[in-house]
């Protein structure tokens, strides 16, 4: 099993804009010195809480200061982009890192950008789906380009000069295209029934309970059979909210105060929820109240805390529950306490994660 950092990324919108990117940045570069294999970032345009407007652009600078770890858009949000500038945008970025990216790509899910794209009355899904096979047929073939759909039209015909290099987009580093990806929160994912059925790899969201996770493979794994192909478990990404600490006590003590980074990450995203009434995304059970949905109740059912004894006896419990995935995403958090984040980014690498892979490898064995 991987490891991975997956960042929306959800910061506080009182802290300085500058101090956010540099700290983002650090725990990238941290990542990749502890050996983590991938890092996600948001695409969010208009939201103080989830700063970063453009991924590609953030991951480029972050890319100098790393060697292995591999980067993934999460996600371009394919109908508020024309197809061919995201092509371009992509291409040229795969170059950069030679290699190193996942390209993760959705509907869109803030609804203030839905309304600045004027993406709110459309087929958001249907609109993903054109672009992507936009960008593939982009990048499959050369001028001159003659690629009409519903939404969108990619034409060059009359600027085409061969002999002056004038007409061609770039094509990706990787050959045919970068891998694809998709997320999915909701339980019984139609994004998912999608990613099974394109081979497309799964990212199931950190604010969706080990439950309804499980739901997320059993579309994949429908959609896949509908396509008629064996679907892949090391396609799927499974985020989680982890804190990890020297001893029980220590993460008890530091989740105890409501106002600390995961409460706050959670609050928001319980209240961000609750203006689209999708609440249920959060719920272990149908059943459950919103009113029950507190910031102590969420902490403890959606945080993964403790020492590595206990982390790792909670993501073999989660993995039992839910069957093998091919890669641990940890959920970024705001840093109120840069030490102890990062000390959890080292005991989840150094600690945890080693004996997990063993277990998952008996697991396999039996």
């Amino acid at each position: 099993m991987k490891l991975g950092l997956f960042m929306m990324p959800l910061h506080s919108p009182e802290r300085d804009f500058t101090e956010i990117l540099k700290e983002d940045r650090d725990a990238i570069v941290l990542a990749d010195h502890l050996g983590y294999d991938e890092a996600w970032v948001g695409e969010h345009y208009s939201c103080s809480t989830e700063p970063i407007a453009d991924p590609l652009q953030f991951m480029a600078m972050v890319a100098a200061s790393t060697s292995r770890i591999k980067f993934g858009s999460g996600v371009i949000n394919l109908p508020q982009h024309h197809p061919a500038q995201v092509a371009g945008n992509v291409a040229q970025f795969d170059h950069l890192v030679e290699g190193r990216y996942i390209m993760g790509v959705g509907p869109g899910g803030l609804g203030s950008d839905h309304e600045l794209f004027e993406t709110s009355e459309n087929n958001r899904g249907e609109m993903m789906v054109e672009s992507i096979d936009m960008i593939h047929a982009i990048w499959r073939s050369d001028p001159p380009y003659k690629i009409h759909g519903k939404y969108w039209n990619v034409v060059i015909e009359k600027q085409v000069h061969a002999h002056l290099g004038i007409g061609p987009m770039r094509k990706p580093y990787q050959k045919p295209f970068p891998p694809i990806a998709v997320s999915a929160m909701s339980p019984n994912s139609s994004t998912a029934r999608l990613a099974g059925k394109r081979g497309w790899g799964l990212v199931s969201a950190h604010f969706t309970p080990g439950n309804q996770v499980r739901s997320h493979w059993q579309a994949y794994s429908e959609g896949a059979a509908e396509a008629g192909v064996r679907p892949e478990r090391a396609n799927w990404r499974v985020v989680r909210s982890i804190l990890c600490t020297q001893t029980d006590a220590d993460a008890a003590a530091y989740l105890a105060n409501e106002t600390c980074s995961p409460g706050w990450h959670y609050k928001y995203l319980r209240d961000n929820l609750a203006t689209f009434n999708m609440t249920k995304i959060l719920k272990s059970v149908e059943a459950m109240t919103d009113a029950e949905l507190t910031v102590p109740n969420m902490l403890e059912k959606l945080v993964i805390s403790g020492s590595p004894r206990r982390v790792l006896d909670r993501l073999i419990a989660l993995a039992d529950e839910i069957g093998v995935f091919g890669t641990l995403l940890v959920a970024h958090k705001d840093w109120d306490n840069a030490m102890l984040h990062r000390e959890s980014m080292r005991l989840i690498s150094e600690q945890v994660m080693p004996r997990l892979n063993q277990h998952m490898a008996t697991k396999a064995a039996d």
